[in-house]
């Protein structure tokens, strides 16, 4: 049997046709990707262009996406139409700083037992761990409400700051999956200089995890910053309320007095503000947020 050979000759390439359709994929692509971006960025955009209008504008059919004229006073009128100087610094001060140092500090201790230390029931209590993220915060909600409202803890931060300083599964997993890409040989120098596990953990494990602790600091803070339900169960002081609890109790405001004028436009006002810083910081740690994002499941 004689078996029939090719020559290389005999193979064709279209380097054109494969240009032409890579160019073809990459503008597909791009055009995919401006198309998702707008519908992310118009959302905001809207409530933003909200914020400039009055009454008359924001009911207009069809709808003005650019509003003239802007009314700029919208956002200081909103503002100082409830207290949200201060429950601005509840929000921060009270609430979103704390609760983002015990998550970090809880968080990490814990990680670091179960990544770098061995222990006997080290991987069964690691999972058992994780398998608190599927119960969902509506089933222990009554319960944890009785439990804090014997310790005489209602209408304080402190339902809503102590438990993170018990650390939290999700990231837990994450500074946990962090820590195990770091090289074992590290520590095993340290232990030969004499080193224990609190110098290893503070002096050398947590200094090379920047990345992935910035990432858990800025869920953590963000968690809290929009946090509406924690602050509604366990906060009645309107002294005490944080920024979600002033949106809602702007929004009844004007639900019960609807002679207010430029009610929309005022929380739509309000509601910029607040997103605000949420994106600046992003805006400005958005490499090391992706960094460690990336650098987290990488074992």
């Amino acid at each position: 049997m004689t078996a029939t050979v090719k020559s290389p000759t005999s193979v064709q390439y279209h380097p054109r046709r494969q240009r032409i359709s890579g160019k073809l994929f990459s503008l597909l692509k791009y055009v995919v990707l401006i198309v998702l971006s707008i519908s992310f960025v118009l959302p905001f955009y809207w409530m933003f262009v909200s914020a400039l209008k009055d009454d008359s504008q924001v009911y207009t059919v069809p709808p003005i996406w650019v509003p003239d004229p802007a009314y700029w006073n919208n956002f200081y009128d909103a503002w100082v139409s409830q207290p949200f100087t201060l429950y601005l610094f509840n929000t921060v001060f009270k609430y979103a700083i704390p609760y983002t140092i015990g998550t970090v500090l809880a968080s990490a201790i814990v990680a670091y037992g179960f990544s770098r230390i061995r222990w006997r029931g080290r991987d069964a209590l690691f999972f058992l761990c994780l398998a608190t993220m599927m119960v969902p915060f509506q089933v222990t909600m009554v319960p944890l409400f009785m439990i804090f409202k014997q310790f005489g803890w209602l209408n304080t931060y402190l339902p809503l700051v102590v438990p993170a300083f018990f650390g939290t599964p999700f990231f837990i997993f994450m500074l946990r999956q962090f820590f195990l890409t770091i090289p074992q040989d590290i520590s095993d120098a340290a232990y030969i200089d004499g080193a224990n596990e609190v110098d290893i953990l503070f002096r050398i494990i947590l200094p090379l995890s920047k990345p992935a602790l910035t990432v858990v600091a800025l869920f953590a803070f963000i968690n809290a910053w929009n946090d509406y339900l924690g602050p509604l169960i366990y906060i009645n002081d309107a002294h005490e309320f944080v920024l979600s609890l002033g949106v809602e109790a702007l929004r009844a405001t004007f639900s019960y007095n609807s002679t207010v004028a430029n009610a929309y436009p005022y929380l739509m006002a309000v509601s910029t503000i607040i997103v605000l810083p949420i994106v600046i910081i992003f805006f400005f740690g958005q490499k090391m947020f992706i960094e460690g994002i990336s650098m987290t499941g990488i074992k």
